[in-house]
């Protein structure tokens, strides 16, 4: 069994949806502490004049000590509509947008208390439109503890892993000993990102997946 983990990023990019195809099981990282700036709570699209973040505002100062489950949503503002409304703005002409609006449309029009909830129904929603099978766990229900390299052995034991997959960023801090004598495979993300047509000028990567959904209309 492949398994892959990683927190619950707002309207990821591309490479975490690749990620979800090449394992068995995709594990929720919402257990582990909020960090702010990251792709929790955002991420970045595609504008006429640039590239622009959809960020979902959260509560509470500095969020120091808050695992990412806990973390909830400010709703003191419409974001919802705001996040919807930019969507079609920016990619109301992109040629498979009409395809999928009605999906997101559902998802701004319902009021979201927890970010992790939110962040967790976008991926497997979005999965299902692009048709990527995968089964999703949380990591808060698996009940194990243990910091980085740890944490991760001890979920893939949890789920009797004998693969775990993991992203590229990571080899810099993982320690691979531990893989080898919990009898566990370590193999690294082989991703490369796909060119494909987009409105407003040159390529750029990196971009939600939401940009290739309404430009392309499949998971290339």
């Amino acid at each position: 069994m492949i398994v892959a983990i990683h927190q619950p990023n707002y309207i990821p990019y591309y490479g975490y949806f690749h990620k979800i195809r090449q394992c068995d099981v995709f594990v929720f990282l919402d257990n582990v502490k909020y960090t702010k700036n990251g792709f929790i709570n955002r991420n970045r699209i595609k504008t006429p004049k640039n590239v622009s973040w959809l960020t979902v505002p959260v509560q509470g100062e500095g969020l120091i000590n808050t695992e990412i489950r806990e973390v909830k949503i400010s709703n003191a503002t419409d974001w919802q509509e705001r996040h919807w409304n930019t969507l079609k703005f920016n990619y109301g002409k992109a040629k498979h947008f009409s395809e999928y609006q009605e999906s997101f449309k559902e998802v701004y029009n319902k009021k979201w208390i927890y970010l992790a909830d939110l962040n967790k129904f976008l991926v497997k929603e979005i999965c299902s439109l692009l048709v990527i099978k995968g089964e999703f766990i949380d990591a808060s229900g698996l009940n194990v503890s243990g910091n980085k390299t740890d944490l991760i052995i001890n979920i893939c034991d949890a789920l009797g892993a004998d693969t775990y997959l993991s992203g590229q960023g990571a080899k810099g801090y993982l320690e691979e000993d531990k893989f080898r004598l919990h009898g566990i495979d370590l193999r690294y993300q082989k991703f490369e990102h796909p060119i494909y047509k987009q409105l407003f000028g040159e390529f750029t990567p990196n971009l939600s997946i939401i940009d290739m959904m309404f430009n392309e209309g499949k998971f290339l």
